[in-house]
């Protein structure tokens, strides 16, 4: 039975929870000026958003070093944005411009940051799975100590190659987490209609430990997911961590009229009881570590961040035409 894991009593840093306030905020903020691009048709293509979200992304990047992978999801800003990328290089790719993290050629679903451990969303329902696997065996291999953590959303525990990857890194011990982010919906269909019994029971089934953690609560994703990663590098992977959690927007952008799937009523109650925002800046105001005045302050340099970055990508040049094969194949 997957182990619940709960909202850590202790302190560690004020400096560290005001990282994961100000990394959240800068989802959200991301996000929602991400829907405004695409709603003014600046934006090619559509994306889908992380919106309600940002505890799972932050409280596990937030339990990672640059040396540690992640693998990310066609829902994937949150996780670039927690892992350390910024806002000129996200936008510009978002917008097509030569200076995105791709070059303006993968767009908001094929996004990657090397630099920051960052190994690259992917457009395929769990796609990412055999690569973060692979990342791991690597680290095996290698003798290093870095850790490989693989998102996926519910919907993605459909995927066969799921159950081959985890038997893999059960047979090998790899240092492999694989967080799943159960927002409810597959889609369009409520997840209990689309996986049958236990979703942690999925790993369990090959030895691997699970637990199950309330993914709106950040404290409590971060406090896991720092005793996972430590026990990964002693060699104790894999593990698997089932996060519910809700995305506020639909499926994608263009999802907008969503009676047919879930009442505003639900929508209503998760923003406004489980924003994990919202939550969090009651904590730290509650515990003395900020004012209101101190997270408005920083809520409106985010803002202000993140309007500067999108001028910057609209000014922005597109790469050239020559490019259309370059990092397409190998010499």
């Amino acid at each position: 039975m997957a182990k619940s894991a709960k909202t850590p009593k202790g302190k560690t840093n004020a400096e560290d929870y005001l990282q994961m306030y100000r990394q959240m905020v800068r989802i959200r903020t991301f996000e929602d000026t991400a829907n405004q691009l695409y709603l003014s048709a600046k934006m090619p293509g559509l994306t889908h958003m992380y919106s309600g979200e940002e505890a799972v992304a932050v409280g596990i990047c937030e339990a990672l070093t640059d040396d540690d992978k992640i693998t990310s999801t066609h829902r994937g800003h949150g996780h670039c944005v927690a892992k350390g990328a910024n806002f000129k290089e996200m936008f510009c790719e978002l917008l097509g411009k030569e200076e995105g993290y791709c070059r303006g050629k993968g767009g908001s679903m094929h996004i990657a940051d090397q630099s920051h451990g960052n190994l690259g969303a992917n457009a395929i329902v769990g796609g990412s799975m055999g690569i973060a696997t692979g990342s791991a065996l690597r680290a095996k291999l290698q003798g290093k100590d870095d850790v490989t953590v693989c998102f996926f959303g519910d919907g993605a525990t459909a995927q066969g190659l799921l159950y081959e990857v985890m038997n893999m890194a059960a047979l090998w011990n790899l240092p492999v987490i694989y967080a799943c982010e159960n927002n409810g919906y597959s889609e369009y269909t409520k997840t209990e209609e689309i996986a049958a019994g236990s979703i942690t029971a999925r790993a369990e089934a090959f030895g691997i430990e699970a637990f199950k953690v309330d993914g709106q609560d950040v404290l409590a994703v971060n406090d896991l997911t720092q005793k996972l990663v430590a026990r990964c590098r002693k060699g104790e992977g894999p593990f698997f961590i089932e996060l519910e959690t809700y995305r506020y927007h639909g499926h994608h952008v263009g999802d907008i009229n969503r009676e047919y799937y879930r009442t505003k009523d639900e929508e209503k109650d998760w923003k406004t009881n489980r924003d994990p925002i919202i939550r969090f800046r009651s904590w730290l105001v509650s515990e003395g570590i900020a004012t209101d005045e101190d997270i408005d302050a920083m809520n409106a340099e985010i803002e202000q961040d993140a309007a500067q970055a999108v001028a910057y990508a609209e000014a922005a040049a597109y790469p050239d035409g020559s490019e259309v094969t370059q990092h397409v194949y190998a010499d």
